[in-house]
């Protein structure tokens, strides 16, 4: 099926064309455009983009959403499959596409990628529990079970069936200012589709956030569960307890002494940016 591949840029120099170059090394997929969207920035991503002519849209900063701006370019599309990835995805294996789309058919509608931390830090741990080594499909059937985790879907490296994305409207127009991608997933799942995590789809995600950082980013999570609230329903602090409990396991079996002396100030962060997102 052919591939329109889509990805938001800001202050992006340094990954447009690693990127880029990595994209165009897939193998046995038909790709149709890569569309860049680029947010106005501060440094010289457009140059970049404008030099070696690759495809892409300006947008005002004022006017950038996850969702919106996703949204407006995904329902003009003429592809069989929309992908959408994020500017700091590392991409190391010439599969990761092909074994990304390769399950998409008319149920199995969206798949998402494994994700591989490169930094030793909490966010190996978290990464390690929300992106295992084993693929599996999700569905309507899954909710009793896996309640909220039902729902996890990441937009850092994921595939939709287009026509299905049209027919669900997309984000409903939404302006959602994190959890773009749970909000798609909640709704694929709730219209009888299901949802394919790849594990051997695999790019690197790495960041190292501070403490100010995650709070922020628990802040817009927390507000986007208040909004939907319906969402909530399904278990948010159950599922943010098993990780926890998760990352202080491993971190013990690895002596990792700094993460271990961070483990209650980041969990902190997460927990007081949620509760005041939430009000």
């Amino acid at each position: 099926m052919s591939i329109d591949i889509i990805c938001p840029l800001y202050n992006a120099s340094k990954y447009i064309m690693p990127l880029y170059n990595s994209i165009m090394k897939q193998k046995d997929v038909d790709i149709k455009d890569i569309l860049f969207l680029l947010t106005e920035s501060i440094d010289d991503s457009e140059d970049i983009l404008k030099d070696n002519k690759l495809n892409y849209k300006l947008i005002k900063k004022s006017n950038f959403s996850h969702s919106l701006t996703r949204e407006e370019y995904a329902l003009k599309s003429k592809a069989d499959i929309i992908v959408f990835i994020s500017q700091d995805i590392v991409i190391e294996d010439n599969y990761w596409l092909f074994n990304l789309t390769k399950n998409i058919n008319d149920k199995v509608v969206a798949s998402y990628s494994r994700q591989v931390s490169k930094f030793n830090n909490i966010e190996k741990y978290t990464r390690e529990k929300n992106y295992p080594a084993k693929s599996k499909i999700v569905s309507k059937d899954d909710i009793k079970d896996l309640g909220l985790k039902t729902f996890f879907f990441s937009d850092a490296s994921s595939a939709i069936k287009t026509s299905v994305f049209k027919k669900l409207k997309g984000y409903d127009h939404k302006n959602l200012p994190i959890n773009e991608d749970m909000y798609m997933a909640y709704k694929l799942i709730n219209n009888g589709y299901s949802i394919s995590y790849e594990a051997d789809s695999v790019v690197y995600h790495s960041h190292n956030f501070t403490l100010k950082q995650l709070y922020n980013r628990y802040k817009l999570t927390g507000q986007f569960f208040k909004e939907n609230s319906y969402i909530n329903n399904y278990g948010t602090n159950k599922a943010g307890g098993s990780l926890a409990k998760y990352i202080l396991k491993r971190a013990f079996q690895d002596k990792n002494i700094k993460v271990i002396l961070r483990f209650p100030f980041d969990m902190g962060s997460r927990y007081l940016g949620m509760k005041v997102g939430e009000r």
